[in-house]
């Protein structure tokens, strides 16, 4: 196991503290005039998704975590068990809904996602930033309705809905961002 400090702090740089799993997300060394110099952290916890703010002495020392990421089809879902199958060794790793990120739900069977796990528990799943999905049902666009701008309802593939412009009709290909929920646009090709 590698041993950092504080003072070795960069943002995006886990480490170990208190059996918990934390990601630099913000650091500043500050050297006050009078007193010891510190490092003024703002850390994530990988696990819960929980920010806080501390100081640390540059000298305190930490355990590095080394967080795995592997890329993995999604195979199948079970209940609120979710299996994706290891690309290299077709081994079938279960993961429990909660663990799933709000954007899953564009992702459609074989779809590539990238698990995030430590010492072999996985903890987070990240989905594509992108996708492209068929609208399985939408309302016709009215004729002569042509404001600009104006969105209805539809729902993707994968039961997802999200607002797309008039003209897009049922059996349409559209590429989805999957951090904000939003039509991009129609696929190509």
């Amino acid at each position: 196991m590698a041993t950092i400090t504080a003072g070795d702090f960069r943002n995006g740089k886990t480490f170990e503290m208190d059996g918990k799993i934390y990601q630099v997300v913000e650091f500043q060394h500050v050297k006050p005039g009078k007193g010891a110099a510190f490092v003024r952290t703002k850390m994530k916890n990988i696990i819960t998704g929980g920010v806080t703010e501390t100081s640390f002495n540059p000298t305190a020392k930490f355990e590095e975590a080394f967080i795995e990421r592997k890329k993995m089809a999604f195979s199948y879902a079970d209940g609120d068990l979710y299996y994706f199958m290891d690309n290299e060794t077709y081994d079938m790793i279960p993961i429990g809904k909660e663990t799933l990120p709000d954007a899953f739900k564009f992702v459609k069977e074989n779809e590539e996602c990238t698990l995030l796990s430590y010492k072999g528990n996985v903890f987070g799943v990240e989905c594509p930033n992108f996708v492209e999905l068929e609208i399985t049902k939408t309302e016709p666009g009215v004729a002569g309705n042509t404001a600009t701008n104006t969105l209805k309802p539809a729902t993707v593939e994968t039961g997802a809905e999200i607002k797309v412009p008039l003209f897009i009709n049922e059996g349409d290909r559209i590429s989805i961002d999957t951090r904000t929920g939003e039509y991009l646009g129609r696929a190509k090709g």
